[in-house]
This record gives structure tokens, sequence and C-alpha cells, in this order.
């Protein structure tokens, strides 16, 4: 059995437990694979040991390893894009995680378009003040996710977050809680529960506490594949 065989299994049974923990089903929780860095042998091996979400950080990093595109695996783009981005996500990724504006939104329904398929799309909401995290703020998202639910060719699943890294990752629970907050106050709103089914929060260091607080996807890169070369 390789590493990455192992590593898996185990973070499939820490999500398995945490789930549990917070009396939910493990079946609820997506592992997304970050593979930012990470070589196409690792990643191969990755998908022969079961995984079937990966998550890219550059739409240029995608593009050079689109030959790895297999059926049953989903390509997710986690890192910010830019509008002028679109139109190279819109054709190599399945799902965008970090729609932070109606610009992107906009552009991306209409390269979907063009193409004739459609895009599932996660609103990245920010909701700490660090001047290098990406994302909508909070009360920007109701109307984001709104207009971005109208658009044709994309399909809202719901909302994420990247909290402040923190020595101890019990300090990012109350930002997970805010993000599952968020979420149950946009259905008092009035969104429709379709369009918010997903909350991606939660990598390697602190994946479990973000399960406790209801994350159905989680981004695990370096506890799966290990430590990204300096």
């Amino acid at each position: 059995m390789s590493m990455i065989h192992e590593n898996l299994q185990c973070i499939l049974e820490r999500i398995a437990r945490a789930a549990r923990r917070a009396s939910r089903s493990p079946e609820e929780v997506r592992l997304i694979a970050v593979t930012k860095t990470v070589s196409e042998e690792k990643i191969q091996e990755a998908i022969q040991a079961g995984v079937s979400a990966l998550g890219e950080n550059y739409v240029q990093e995608a593009e050079r390893k689109k030959g790895l595109r297999v059926p049953g695996v989903q390509w997710h783009m986690i890192g910010h894009l830019q509008s002028n981005k679109a139109k190279a996500a819109a054709h190599l990724f399945d799902v965008v995680q970090t729609v932070d504006s109606l610009r992107v939104a906009e552009a991306l329904g209409r390269h979907v378009r063009e193409a004739g398929g459609d895009l599932g799309v996660l609103v990245q909401v920010r909701l700490s003040e660090e001047p290098s995290k990406s994302g909508a703020a909070g009360e920007q998202v109701f109307e984001l996710v709104k207009a971005t639910s109208a658009i044709r060719g994309l399909r809202c699943m719901g909302l994420m977050t990247m909290p402040p890294f923190f020595e101890n990752p019990q300090q990012a629970r109350p930002c997970f809680a805010a993000l599952r907050a968020l979420r149950d106050d946009l259905l008092r709103q009035g969104i429709e529960e379709a369009c918010l089914k997903e909350l991606s929060m939660g990598m390697s260091a602190d994946f479990e506490i973000a399960i406790e607080e209801g994350a159905t996807m989680v981004r695990i890169g370096s506890a799966l594949f290990g430590a990204r070369p300096a």
C-alpha cells in the first residue's frame, strides 16, 4: 500500500469520526484533494486510491495537468479567480469554489453557455480582515448568491471560506461557525436550499473542526500528499 493510500484511509477515518461527533453521516462530507505543486504521478496514485475530486489553485497549473482528467473525477478551482481567466476556468473545471464578485460569475456564465455546458459554483466569503484573503464581505453575500443563482449555465451550490492560519486549529472554529450561520441566515431570507447545499471549509490542519461545524467539503493537501517543497 502506498503512502498516499495509507494517508487517504487515515483521513477518511478522521472525517468519519468528526462527522459522528457532530451527529452527522460521514457520507455528507466530501474530500477535495488539493493538488497544488503535486506531481502527476502522485495525483494518479490518489485517483487510484479512490480520490474523486481534485482541487487546483491556479488555472495555468490545471491546464498543464488536464491530461489527468478521467471519468468520475471532478476538478475544482479553489484559488482566487480573476475574470480574465474565466474562459479557461469554465473549460477546465467542473466546479469553481471561488466566485467572489458578480463580474466573475457573469464571465463564467457567458463562457459556459458558449461551450454549451454547465458549471457548479460556490460563493467565496471573506470572514476575516486579512488583506490577503479573497471573498465577498458578509453583507454582500445575499445579493451575490441571488444574482449568481440566476445566471444561466451556473449551478450555485453553496459557500466557501478560508480562515486565517492559526497555530491552534481550534481558533478557526468561530470562522467555520460563522459561515454556517450565514448560510442559515440566507435560507431564512429566501435563498433556495439547493443553492446553499455545500459548505466548503477546512484544510489539513483544521478539517475535523470544520466538519463539526457543518462542512460538506474539506480541502486537504499536505495531510494526503505530504508537505510541499519550500
